[in-house]
C-alpha cells in the first residue's frame, strides 16, 4: 500500500506523521514545492521510526511526482493557510490553481488513486478536484466534517465534564464558520441524548463555539490549526486502506441526496477501500434541512467563483 501527502506544511507533516505511526502503508511519499522541505521532513520522520516502532518507509520529493507513482490514496493539503481575519472563502483564488495542478499530477502517475482533499475552502476544492479530474464521485473525498465533528465532541466534553471518546456527535453541511451544522439533536453520550445533561443555553453555546472552532484557533495561533486537521486526514486514510466501512461525515458529491444536486458538501458516508461506499440519510428535521439548504447555497456561491478563474 502506498500513500502520498502533498504539502509538507504543518497539516501535511502531521498527517504524514500519523499515517507513519499507524503503519497505514508500506511507503509514504511527502511532496512539497519548496526545495528540500519534503525531503527534510521525511528524513526527520524516518529518524523517529526506531523510537516509535514503525516500519513505514517515508520519502520526500520536491515537486517530482514520478516518485508518487502507484499511489493508492493521495492527500492534498497544499495551499496557503488561513491567516487571522481571513475566511476560507478568501483562499479560493490562490488555492484553486494549486489543487487543480496537484490533482492532475497525482492522476498522471497514479490513475487509480483515491483523493482526499484538506485544502481550503475545502468544499469548493473538493468540487474542483472532482470536476477537473473527471473521476467517479466515490474517489474524491473532502475531510472537513471529520474535523468539525471532532471539535464538536471536544466542546461537548468540556461542557459536560466527560471524555470526548464517550460521545457521538456529527457536523454536516459546509466546512465553514457560517455553513457547518452541528446536529445537536442527534448528539449522544453513551447512547443517551446530550440534551439530558446540558440545558438549551449551554448546548446552544457549544454549537456556536464549534462553528467558530477553526477561527478561534487561527486567532490564538496566528495561522491554521494542524494537529486535529492532520489527525482527521489520517483517520480518513485509515478507513480507506483498512477497508473499515467506517461512518464519517465527509464532503462528497450529491446527486439528489439531502435534496441537493451538483455540489460537494458534508454528509454522513460509509468509507471503505473503494472510497465512498454509501451516503447515509440522517432524515433531518425541517429546521435542520432548512439550515442544510442555506449551507448549500453558500457553498454554491463559493463554487461560482471557479467560473472566473
Amino acid at each position: 500500500m502506498k500513500v502520498t501527502v502533498v504539502g509538507a506544511g504543518a497539516v501535511g507533516a502531521t498527517c504524514a506523521d500519523n499515517i507513519a505511526r499507524k503503519e497505514l502503508c508500506s511507503e509514504l511519499v511527502l511532496v512539497d514545492i519548496k526545495e528540500g522541505v519534503a525531503e527534510g521532513k521525511a528524513m526527520d520522520l524516518m529518524q523517529t521510526a526506531t523510537l516509535l516502532g514503525f516500519d513505514t518507509k517515508v520519502i520526500g520529493s520536491t515537486n517530482d511526482y514520478s516518485k508518487t507513482a502507484g499511489t493508492d490514496v493521495a492527500v492534498i493539503t497544499s495551499g496557503i493557510p488561513r491567516k487571522p481575519g481571513m475566511t476560507r472563502e478568501e483562499l479560493i483564488g490562490i488555492n484553486a490553481g494549486i489543487v487543480r495542478s496537484v490533482t492532475e499530477n497525482i492522476l498522471k502517475h497514479s490513475p487509480d488513486a483515491i483523493i482526499v482533499v484538506i485544502s481550503n475552502p475545502m468544499d469548493t476544492m473538493t468540487y474542483l478536484a472532482l470536476k477537473s479530474s473527471g473521476l467517479p464521485k466515490n474517489r474524491i473525498i473532502g475531510m472537513g466534517g471529520i474535523l468539525d465533528s471532532s471539535r464538536f465532541k471536544y466542546y461537548l466534553s468540556t461542557a459536560m465534564g466527560c471524555t470526548a471518546t464517550d460521545l457521538q456527535a456529527v457536523v454536516v453541511g459546509g466546512h465553514g464558520d457560517t455553513t457547518m451544522i452541528p446536529l445537536a439533536r442527534l448528539a449522544t453520550y453513551q447512547g443517551t441524548p446530550v440534551s439530558n445533561y446540558l440545558d438549551a443555553e449551554t448546548l446552544k453555546k457549544v454549537v456556536a463555539d464549534t462553528m467558530v472552532g477553526g477561527a478561534t484557533l487561527t486567532g490564538l495561533l496566528g495561522t491554521s490549526a494542524w494537529y486535529a486537521p492532520g489527525a482527521a486526514g489520517a483517520a480518513l486514510v485509515e478507513a480507506i486502506v483498512r477497508d473499515e466501512k467506517k461512518l464519517f461525515p465527509c464532503c462528497v458529491y450529491l446527486d439528489g441526496e439531502y435534496g441537493q444536486k451538483d455540489i460537494c458538501i458534508g454528509v454522513p458516508v460509509v468509507i471503505g477501500r473503494k472510497g465512498i461506499e454509501k451516503i447515509i440519510d440522517y432524515k433531518l428535521n425541517e429546521e435542520e434541512q432548512a439550515a442544510f439548504n442555506k449551507s448549500a447555497e453558500a457553498v454554491r456561491s463559493m463554487n461560482a467563483a471557479l467560473d472566473s478563474l
